[in-house]
């Protein structure tokens, strides 16, 4: 999708994904005519690349309001921006940015929510709205509702610091401050507390003997 030449907000839909992605390349397993996988590329003025949290905070943020308004149970997110229910898996976030300089030029946020398929063969931890609820969702009506969230929380994200949208993004931390297993880049496992998360985005986890650590995307996964 080349940004200069389409509109902001501008949303492609999936309806069957073949070789969907995840953070750090993790496959999305999506059934044809099931699920919700799309992407919309949203455009920026002024947006600093040190200011990149801000947009996971707030698409994170926006598809919550929609989940939480259809009372899906026991709804967090899961740092930096997978959201779960209960401790499953139901909406998977990649937001891949194109740069120019030190800022943002435009950002392509892609979701994957699983809506009414309910067998995720060799997927563990893994649910979908219906399979949570009972309930059959209609597609349309559920991007409809996603899209204008979307609107809400980025048309003035630009204007909003990290210490503002912070609060709302740490109350619905999937385990914080909970006792958890990690494990790092050198595929060690430790155990940890989710206590915060940085300005700069980074996963805060107390450590042993009281030890703050902050840990980047790429550094730590959480095996909860």
């Amino acid at each position: 999708m080349q940004s200069n030449s389409v509109r902001d907000y501008t949303t492609v839909i999936t309806k069957s994904q073949r070789k969907g992605r995840g953070q750090m390349g993790a496959a999305w397993q999506a059934e044809p005519g099931k699920n919700l996988t799309f992407s919309v590329l949203k455009r920026f003025e002024a947006m600093q690349i040190t200011h990149q949290f801000n947009l996971n905070i707030g698409v994170s943020l926006a598809v919550y309001d929609v989940l939480k308004a259809l009372d899906i149970p026991d709804l967090k997110v899961k740092w930096p921006n997978d959201i779960m229910s209960g401790s499953c898996k139901i909406c998977g976030i990649l937001i891949e940015n194109i740069l120019k300089g030190k800022q943002i030029q435009s950002s392509i946020i892609g979701i994957g929510l699983n809506v009414n398929q309910i067998s995720f063969e060799n997927l563990d931890k893994v649910a979908s709205l219906k399979s949570q609820t009972g309930r059959f969702f209609d597609l349309d009506e559920l991007l409809s509702k996603l899209l204008a969230r979307l609107r809400f929380y980025l048309d003035d994200i630009e204007t909003k610091t990290i210490h503002q949208l912070l609060p709302s993004y740490e109350r619905l931390l999937f385990r914080k401050d909970k006792p958890s297993t990690f494990r790092d880049t050198k595929d060690q496992l430790f155990m940890g507390f989710i206590r915060r998360i940085s300005a700069e985005g980074k996963l805060v986890v107390e450590l042993e003997d009281e030890i703050l650590k902050e840990f980047d995307l790429k550094e730590v996964s959480l095996l909860y």
